[in-house]
């Protein structure tokens, strides 16, 4: 009898166990057929640039529908009525006509990303990458590798958006060099350095931005009242981790099981021993980044420093930040050159130059993009139809007389929807801040607080907003690898972290009130 119910019990357990990895295999089957279903009808879209062309043509469209009614509102932070402006009219052609090369060429994105790439293809066409990321791969715990490029991605926010020209080809080629799927390697990068956009054990550029914007909405009720540019630095600190992890999990039990095995074009650098002269190279390079972060340190260090703010003397809005692509460019070049001369694969002024050349002619579609991308941006701006939608939207859900915590959860969510088609931070934030800060203050709920709350929901959505100035650039990244993905597949590949990093970020912030925690240096929850 004991062995009969000894058997009977490991049958039951061992039914119990296929019937778990049954429910397992069905979940990660919706999953996966979801994603499919997502990335295939994205990729039935036109290509991005023509994409982009018909969207600035509907808008134009949708300029003249709109300027039909009478619709306006009037901006929380000015004052001033907003109308719709018809681009179908004389004055409007006009505009496009005269605006079309300034569009263009003042699109953000395009100098960072030449100005970057100049000085990263030096460094690639010297060899120093290869080298330095076969040492790296060889030589660091391969378990880790998911992880720290989704933390270094955080922290690339820190040097403005720098990332998303480093850091996300970066993760790609080290995926593959170590035998994964290159695109799991750049959803990690791009996962952190964009979907943690508001995480950081470091203040950036964008913070103190913020800050001024929360506290002109806050003197609507209290007129003096002060916030810092470290309002929000514990919650960035505690969120950095979380999310680090997050990206993590969703890079390896979601993104790289559904990609499978690469079989694409791309060929992964050998990982092979590193030769005399490329250690050489190495060691050359190695010396020449220390003098370069001597004469930069010596720039920032002192309170009198050369690269700090000449008025204040801070850190924040110092040349150093302000122009740190600029670094990007010269330390690249410095140790690009140096690990050439010390391995011998630069000769002449010459190789430099072609090395220049070469990086630029890999962006020759993403400059087709950016063209096309530039003037649906400019023209949507013109029509003032993403400010109105923007308004109405938030005055809506100003409305709807949900409790604090749940019109917080809703606050997180009409940030994101409207993220999706107004990608700059501060300019959303310019619109919603004098609508919901002075609306929780009256609440008893600090500035502080939903500055914090509204970056949760500008953070999650930008992985999957085709709005975002760099998704050009992503897609045109993901293509070198899988010569037909298209907007459906960065969204199908990305969406995964969209809903993790929302998830997660959410309850953080819920926690976060719940326990009574400061989001920041003297940052309280409550008023």
């Amino acid at each position: 009898m004991l062995t009969v119910a000894h058997g009977g019990q490991y049958f039951v357990e061992i039914n119990e166990g296929r019937y778990m990895t049954k429910r397992r295999s069905l979940t990660a089957g919706m999953i996966d057929r979801f994603l499919t279903i997502v990335e295939r009808l994205g990729n039935t879209l036109p290509h991005p640039a023509t994409l982009f062309a018909l969207m600035s043509l509907l808008v134009i469209i949708l300029s003249w529908v709109f300027s039909q009614f009478s619709l306006s509102v009037v901006h929380p932070g000015t004052g001033e009525t907003v109308t719709p402006v018809n681009l179908l009219s004389i004055e409007g052609l006009h505009l496009i006509i005269t605006k079309m090369v300034t569009n263009f060429t003042g699109f953000a994105p395009l100098g960072t990303v030449f100005v970057a790439m100049l000085g990263i293809g030096i460094a690639e066409s010297s060899g120093l990458v290869g080298s330095a990321l076969r040492h790296l791969v060889m030589s660091a715990p391969r378990k880790m590798l998911t992880f720290v490029i989704v933390f270094a991605g955080i922290m690339s926010n820190t040097a403005s958006e720098v990332g998303y020209v480093l850091l996300l080809p970066l993760g790609a080629i080290i995926f593959l060099a170590v035998g994964r799927h290159p695109l799991a390697g750049l959803a990690a990068a791009f996962a952190g350095v964009s979907g943690g956009y508001s995480a950081n054990l470091l203040l950036g550029t964008i913070d103190p931005l913020l800050a001024g914007l929360t506290q002109e909405a806050a003197h609507i009720i209290q007129a003096d009242y002060e916030v810092s540019a470290a309002a929000n630095y514990f919650f960035m600190v505690g969120s950095t981790f979380f999310i680090a992890f997050a990206g993590t999990w969703v890079t390896d039990h979601i993104v790289t099981p559904r990609l499978g095995k690469y079989t694409g074009p791309a060929e992964a650098e050998e990982l092979r021993g590193l030769t005399p002269d490329e250690k050489r190279g190495l060691r050359f390079a190695l010396i020449a980044a220390i003098f370069f972060t001597v004469i930069v340190a010596a720039g920032l260090i002192p309170n009198n420093g050369f690269l700090r703010d000449a008025e204040t003397g801070g850190m924040l809005q110092s040349p150093f930040l302000k122009g740190i692509v600029s670094f990007i460019f010269m330390g690249a070049i410095t140790v690009g050159v140096a690990y050439g001369i010390g391995a011998r694969t630069i000769k002449n002024d010459s190789d430099v130059i072609k090395g220049m050349g070469k990086a630029i002619e890999t962006l020759g579609v993403y400059t087709v993009l950016v063209f096309f991308a530039a003037q649906f941006v400019a023209y949507f701006n013109w029509t003032n139809l993403g400010l109105i939608f923007a308004i109405e939207g938030a005055y809506v859900l100003e409305a709807s007389g949900l409790g604090p915590i749940p019109l917080m959860i809703a606050f997180i969510f009409i940030t994101a929807v409207i993220n999706l088609v107004m990608g700059s931070a501060s300019a959303k934030w310019a619109i919603m801040a004098p609508v919901f800060v002075p609306m929780f203050m009256l609440l008893g709920y600090s500035p502080e607080l939903v500055q914090a709350v509204y970056r949760i929901g500008d953070s999650i959505t930008n992985i999957i907003s085709p709005m975002m100035s760099y998704f050009a650039l992503i897609v045109a990244f993901m293509a070198k690898y899988e010569p037909k993905a298209g907007i459906g597949t960065v969204i199908a590949t990305m969406l995964p972290y969209t809903f993790v990093f929302g998830f997660i970020w959410t309850l953080l912030i819920i926690a976060w009130i719940l326990l009574g925690l400061p989001v920041g240096p003297g940052s309280e929850l409550f008023l």
